[in-house]
């Protein structure tokens, strides 16, 4: 019987390290875009996607072998003496480039433990009957968190002046004023919330369950279970990675596309990006509410085609756009979308997949997608996407790979009429 404390402990452990995360997330692409070298950026971006995917099947194989509760306590450790050392270090001398794009990478990496993790204990401590409502659930504390670091990430990296500004894209008569934060101020924050949050997830009561794979498998026998799982069942492969085609097109735009869109074509400065964020997580927020009434357990494969497609006829838009508040639409509707597809496909694999392959099976889906990540990251690192307003044409290259994604999730299924 699940103990009714362990999935809030667990929601306000990820709220509260989430919260710091996003607007380091935010922060450092900005910092880069504000300092002319988003080259360098995405190249490190790139070259990061790629060390993410070998790190992602590893730690997939270690969310099935260990106790999920104890991995969550060492990351948080980690993490917090990592990057709490880089933003100590910060406060005496210049970060160098290399430092920053340091942290960017260990929280990728976190990421790729965190959320497997996240989704496989939330399942082990879960009924059956519940499995959609704790992923709602997760969605819903997640953007409510995303919604509060993207605010508060628009005041702290441009800091509000009294008197009349232009923040957010829009021009306001601030009552009062909020001294910018250094990226330092930013790194150390970040650092303690995983203190915190390591300290929550020690109180979760917790019994492990029963799982075939054994400590004593070697890596590679552990990964091989997992491909001849998804061999035996090809439905699921193809649906687990084309389902995640919404968000490798997010991800590379939030890191990659967005701050140079903002920069180039909007004319805009980082509050516009940190909004839409903002306006992403409400977004994000309303799926996590609603999407089971529109597509409930037995519609989840439909749903995911429909909002694939919704988000193709989005990015297709950035191609065309020039106002910040068409700009703004898409973040919300993108987050409807992403989280939507999210919510969605965790439902169905959690209703088809057995939980002691759980992990495996996400991270071999999460290894297709880090790999299309990363072609499309080196590919808009090109001197053409930086130039002018170029960058356009990422967003249409997106929008032609959602279509597809979407087409084939369709033939897929030919039940669903289109």
């Amino acid at each position: 019987m699940p103990h009714k404390f362990a999935l809030p402990l667990l929601y306000i452990a990820n709220a509260i390290s989430g919260f710091a995360q996003g607007i380091t997330m935010i922060a450092i692409p900005w910092y880069f875009t504000a300092q002319n070298e988003m080259g360098y950026f995405n190249t490190a971006y790139g070259f990061a996607t790629l060390l993410v995917l070998f790190f992602g099947l590893y730690a997939g194989t270690l969310v099935d072998k260990y106790s999920r509760k104890y991995i969550f306590i060492a990351v948080n450790f980690i993490c917090f003496c990592a990057i709490g050392g880089i933003a100590a270090y910060g406060f005496s001398h210049t970060l160098p480039p290399i430092l920053i794009v340091t942290v960017f990478v260990l929280t990728m990496l976190n990421y790729n433990i965190h959320y497997p993790t996240l989704y496989a204990l939330g399942h082990e401590i879960s009924s059956p009957e519940n499995y959609g409502r704790i992923n709602a659930q997760i969605e819903v504390v997640g953007q409510s968190t995303s919604i509060l670091s993207g605010a508060f990430a628009g005041i702290l990296i441009e800091g509000i002046s009294q008197g009349k500004q232009k923040l957010f894209g829009f021009h306001l008569d601030m009552p009062f004023a909020i001294q910018k934060w250094e990226l330092t101020s930013i790194l150390m924050a970040d650092a303690f919330t995983y203190l915190i949050a390591g300290g929550i997830i020690i109180l979760i009561p917790y019994q492990r369950r029963q799982r075939s794979i054994a400590v004593k498998d070697a890596l590679i026998q552990q990964l091989k279970a997992g491909f001849t799982y998804l061999k035996a069942h090809p439905k699921e492969l193809k649906f687990g990675l084309f389902s995640y085609s919404v968000f490798a097109a997010l991800i590379v735009s939030i890191h990659a596309l967005l701050p140079v869109y903002i920069n180039t074509r909007l004319h805009e400065d980082g509050s516009v990006f940190a909004a839409s964020e903002f306006l992403y997580a409400i977004g994000a927020l309303f799926a996590g509410l609603f999407i089971r009434l529109f597509f409930p357990s037995k519609r989840t494969e439909i749903g995911v085609v429909f909002l694939t497609g919704i988000a193709a006829i989005l990015y297709l838009s950035l191609y065309f756009n020039l106002q910040v508040i068409w700009f703004f639409i898409f973040s919300i509707s993108m987050g409807i979308c992403n989280a939507g597809t999210r919510i969605l496909r965790l439902t169905y694999l959690f209703n088809h997949v057995p939980n002691e392959y759980m992990g495996r099976v996400n991270s071999i889906f999460n290894m297709g997608n880090v790999l299309t990540r990363s072609i499309f990251i080196f590919c808009f690192s090109l001197p053409f996407f930086t130039f002018d307003q170029h960058i356009v044409y990422a967003f249409l290259t997106l929008a032609i790979f959602l279509g597809i994604s979407a087409l084939v999730l369709i033939q897929q299924n030919k039940q669903i009429e289109v």
